[in-house]
């Protein structure tokens, strides 16, 4: 159950950014301040865990001196690092994407737009393998597709009331993400995951970096609001999920995981609605279960399917 609990809260954490962002924006904070400072502070966080571990892990080969311990401590090579580096940087160009499209929809709107990075993927991985979608996964897309038109009030009152350049952003980073899972699933699985996930906040941070100029650590950032958005958006957004899906997923397998990641989705709009002042109908929020419901199917189908398998081969033993 606790390894349950791991990945729901972890999703969880991600839905509490916009609201974030869009708070931070409403006390003049530009983009670059605030990915920067949340990058920033995801990174110092990243690395003092990632220190820790290397403290612990350097006293367990003083005190066993064996192959195994000397490996686990046996740091990345420069390649690997670079790779990793490498790997992190759509989820910097995701942020900016996503942080940029708040100022132009409804928070609400931006994560749905957002989660589209789940059909988006498998056209990904079909593209790459080069190998069609299964009938599960298009019955999958077209679920999530008919949910998001509910979700996003689209069915409601079209598309006239939304701004084109935020819904085109919403997209984009639901490409930057999807591109983030497929790379990031291949940079150096091996190495542990606090030194995988603080190399990436490296790259993603430089990256936020060289096109944002970090003018604000400079400008007071330490006694300011932005220093606690900062701590917010880095600590939900680039520290917590990161551990905790460390934690949980390698127990209770991918599958479940992705099912459980969905909480991000009714996080983000029940806090929009709250905090955020932002009106979600009835029908919106059933757009959002059938969202949930195309996001856990592929898993509840192949559950279905072993299922019968299993009872089967039951009844065929004499």
């Amino acid at each position: 159950m606790k390894y349950l609990l791991s990945v729901f809260f972890g999703a969880a954490s991600y839905g509490i950014l916009s609201t974030i962002v869009v708070l931070a924006y409403g006390k003049g904070y530009s983009l670059g301040e605030v990915v920067g400072s949340q990058l920033l502070t995801g990174f110092v966080l990243a690395w003092l865990l990632a220190l820790i571990l290397k403290s612990r892990e350097k006293r367990r080969v003083r005190r066993q001196p064996d192959s195994a311990a000397s490996a686990a401590a046996a740091g990345l090579t420069w390649k690997q690092r670079l790779l990793l580096m490498a790997a992190g940087t759509p989820t910097a160009v995701t942020g900016l994407l996503y942080y940029e499209s708040l100022r132009y929809i409804p928070a609400s709107l931006a994560i749905i737009l957002l989660f589209q990075f789940t059909w988006i993927g498998v056209l990904v991985q079909a593209v790459s393998q080069r190998q069609r979608p299964g009938r599960v996964m298009l019955i999958t897309i077209a679920v999530l597709f008919a949910g998001t038109l509910l979700a996003a009030g689209i069915a409601e009152q079209g598309m006239g009331r939304f701004h084109l350049i935020g819904v085109l952003l919403g997209l984009l980073s639901a490409v930057s993400y999807s591109l983030f899972i497929f790379f990031s699933g291949k940079a150096v699985p091996n190495a542990h995951p606090a030194y995988r996930s603080a190399w990436m906040i490296t790259g993603g941070m430089l990256v936020v970096f060289v096109l944002f100029p970090p003018a604000f650590l400079f400008n007071g950032f330490f006694g300011s609001e932005l220093l606690l958005f900062g701590f917010l958006l880095g600590m939900f957004g680039a520290f917590i999920p990161p551990v905790l899906f460390a934690i949980g997923v390698p127990h209770i397998g991918e599958g479940m995981a992705g099912i459980l990641g969905a909480s991000e989705l009714p996080v983000a709009v029940l806090l929009s609605s709250l905090v955020l002042k932002e009106h979600v109908s009835a029908l919106q929020w059933i757009g959002v279960a059938v969202v949930l419901l195309g996001i856990a199917l592929p898993e509840l189908l192949n559950k279905r399917h072993e299922g019968r398998r299993s009872g089967g081969r039951a009844e065929a033993r004499p």
